[in-house]
């Protein structure tokens, strides 16, 4: 008699589970190579007409996987790993049946092609007859094995599905073609299994039929068939293959199931393939068949042997590859590289690195020079999307061997505006820079002029400064970091006294020929809890307000004068402080460590943040390779974050501004500092100086 044939799954994997595989590997696995649960699904075989001959082709006999795959419960411990739970949520497209099985990922492909394949299968089969003896339950029947490994950084993917099946000995045969359920049961009798199918709850992949044609599951096989003659006892199955004289695969299982649990009986069982998803129009596609094996019964203490690694596109038991990388869009590819990058430092030294709360920071960059590009850059590694540039200038035959946004070209015919130059050039870095200007979704950089203290504003220019300052405000506004990388000390103070009003986190970072400063400035007074500690802005160290200090300079104090390395190091430092401060649980109120704290002590415990120090203000020398973290209070008189100069800001708005603007004294009066160089001039009046020529001392 001929050897039943039984059509094996073929794999069929939805592109969103490599995504979501991509997501899990990252942010749950790291570094886990445990096994955890998954789920798959298959339905009834399907076929499709050739419009040539008219011949029905058979698809093939899928169990499939998707995002849903994975189990949306899962537990945490010690560094992030992944505990798989004992059960998984099994969510599948309607008329599909669910099934289990078991994922396993590898770190390396070495790894991967390394591990004891057959001591995997052993063990997955293993469970599966255990679960059968055990519990006399069928779910584990179609159960399967995935392993991969996933090369995250080409978006290439390898795999290995098996599913496992007991091999009869001797095999099960068939003394009959199979043939067409219609010819074995009454269209009737086909209609009322199909409406007792649709009527369940929960899918039933394997289930029992009686002359009657009322239908139970297999497990109930003692008590359903208890009055049945075998010869009327029907085993039915949905059927993943749609080849007329080759079922699918989970039969494999189910006789296996039958034959260990109810061995006198099932010798010959009457076997319904069930395809019928939909009733038909003419022909019913289900099959009907009589199967035998001979031999003595077989004993159920001892697991048959296996067999179901699936073989690859070339016919041989081997791996198969996706990769994705040609059909994924650049920009994705891009976004994920850099959070790739970022989130392997959660794996091993930073598992409470907050990304989020990084990459989705705004910031303003006030200054698209030297300073601006380099900070530009250092906040892309940290995977910040909006970032917008600020300035009046254009580029300048020196700017591109010193600012890495600019090239050769963009010097020509003038030189391009800096600020829009910049966010082209870092929307073609990283696609992934989010436009700031919505309304003409072409740049991220905007031409504006600062206006400064010391720098009277003519009547003629009012409203274009209005303008300015309105913008400016507007920018401030929309973002959550403002950074001030201007070359004047004038520059800086608007944005300081809008900065701080608007409860904005403010850095700053100047230069010198071969030092650097770099600082946050401390939060408004006005929200510092009673009794506690307020840092300084750029301005709280001077007793004099900032004035015009452009005017009538040399060449070499007109350009900026720097060791070439010094605004990288500087910039780098700037972005590395605010990476830290936003890490801190204080945010912008976070106290600086004191300046005699060990060097080790950078810990949360101690004050910092996950990623170490949050420092006030630190002082760079470049000729010593020295960095000296500074604290630096705040000043009541300062002219730049007082709550006078505040409240100024706040009641009288533009032409506040305008006062400072135009009048150098303005400042000083408003805040006393005024009163200070009279009490100072006093002071000195009043001192006896010894005058004594000391001609006899020589």
């Amino acid at each position: 008699m001929p050897i039943v044939q039984f059509a094996p799954f073929s794999s069929l994997i939805q592109p969103s589970f490599w995504h979501e595989l991509t997501n899990i590997k990252i942010d749950v696995l790291q570094l886990s190579d445990e096994a955890i649960p998954i789920s798959g699904s298959y339905s009834a075989g399907r076929s499709v007409t050739d419009r040539e001959s008219g011949k029905e082709i058979a698809l093939g006999c899928n169990l499939s996987v998707g995002s849903e795959s994975f189990s949306k419960e899962t537990k945490y411990v010690s560094r992030n790993l992944c505990i798989a739970l004992a059960l998984i949520l099994l969510r599948v497209v309607p008329g599909s049946i669910p099934t289990l099985g078991t994922f396993k990922n590898y770190n390396t492909i070495e790894e991967f092609k390394a591990a004891d394949k057959t001591a995997l299968f052993n063990q997955e089969a293993t469970k599966i007859w255990e679960h059968i003896i055990a519990t006399r339950d069928t779910t584990r029947l179609s159960s399967f094995l995935l392993i991969t490994f996933a090369d995250l950084k080409k978006y290439k993917y390898y795999y290995w599905f098996a599913f496992p099946a007991f091999v009869s000995k001797p095999a099960w045969e068939i003394p009959e073609d199979w043939k067409n359920a219609s010819e074995e049961f009454s269209v009737e009798t086909l209609t009322k299994i199909h409406d007792q199918l649709h009527s369940r709850a929960s899918p039933l992949p394997f289930f029992l039929v009686r002359e009657d044609a009322t239908i139970s599951p297999v497990e109930d096989y003692s008590t359903f068939f208890a009055s049945t003659p075998p010869s009327s006892r029907t085993i039915a199955f949905i059927d993943p293959s749609a080849h007329p004289t080759n079922p699918g695969w989970p039969l494999r299982n189910l006789l296996a199931y039958l034959r260990a649990l109810y061995p006198e009986e099932t010798s010959s069982v009457r076997v319904l393939c069930w395809r019928d998803t939909d009733l038909p129009s003419s022909l019913w596609k289900s099959r009907f068949g009589v199967v035998e094996v001979s031999g003595a019964a077989p004993s159920n203490t001892e697991r048959p042997s296996a067999v179901g690694w699936e073989k690859n596109p070339q016919g041989k038991l081997g791996p198969r590859v996706a990769d994705l990388a040609p059909m994924m869009d650049p920009t994705r590819l891009a976004n994920q590289a850099v959070d790739l990058n970022l989130k392997l430092m959660r794996w091993r030294i930073l598992p409470s690195l907050d990304l989020d709360k990084i990459s989705s920071t705004k910031c303003l960059l006030l200054g698209a020079g030297t300073l601006g590009c380099y900070v530009a850059r250092t906040l892309m590694g940290w995977g910040v999307r909006t970032i917008t540039f600020v300035d009046s200038a254009r580029v300048s035959f020196s700017n591109p061997v010193r600012q890495p946004l600019f090239e050769f070209e963009d010097c020509l015919d003038g030189g391009k505006p800096k600020a829009e130059c910049a966010a082209a050039r870092m929307k073609k870095i990283y696609p992934g820079i989010i436009y700031t200007d919505r309304e003409t979704q072409n740049s991220s950089g905007f031409s504006l002029s600062i206006p400064m203290p010391g720098h009277p504003v003519p009547q003629a220019s009012i409203a274009q400064t209005k303008a300015d300052v309105e913008k400016l405000e507007a920018l401030i506004d929309e973002h959550d970091v403002v950074f001030l990388l201007m070359d004047s000390r004038e520059s800086r103070w608007l944005p300081t006294v809008i900065g701080a009003a608007k409860g904005k986190i403010v850095m700053n970072a100047a230069l010198g020929f071969d030092t650097f400063l770099v600082m946050r400035h401390g939060a408004r007074a006005s929200s510092v809890a009673p009794n506690g500690a307020r840092l300084g802005c750029y301005y709280c160290n001077d007793i004099v307000a900032p004035s015009d200090s452009l005017t009538d300079r040399t060449l070499d104090q007109m350009c900026t004068v720097t060791r070439p390395g010094l605004a990288s190091i500087a910039a780098s430092t700037a972005v590395e402080l605010l990476a830290s401060l936003l890490q801190h649980p204080d945010g912008v109120h976070a106290a600086a460590p004191p300046p005699n704290q060990e060097p080790g002590s950078h810990s949360e415990d101690s004050g910092g943040s996950v990623l170490g120090l949050v420092p006030h203000q630190l002082r760079g020398f470049l000729a010593q390779f020295r960095n000296v973290p500074i604290i630096g209070a705040a000043y009541d008189r300062c002219t730049g974050c007082s709550e006078t100069v505040i409240r100024a800001y706040e009641t009288e708005g533009f032409d506040m501004m305008l006062k400072a603007f135009n009048d150098p004294k303005y400042l000083p009066q408003l805040t006393g500092l005024d009163k200070l160089y009279d009490e100072g001039e006093a002071a000195l009046e009043s001192v006896d100086w010894d005058e004594d020529d000391g001609e006899g001392d020589f």
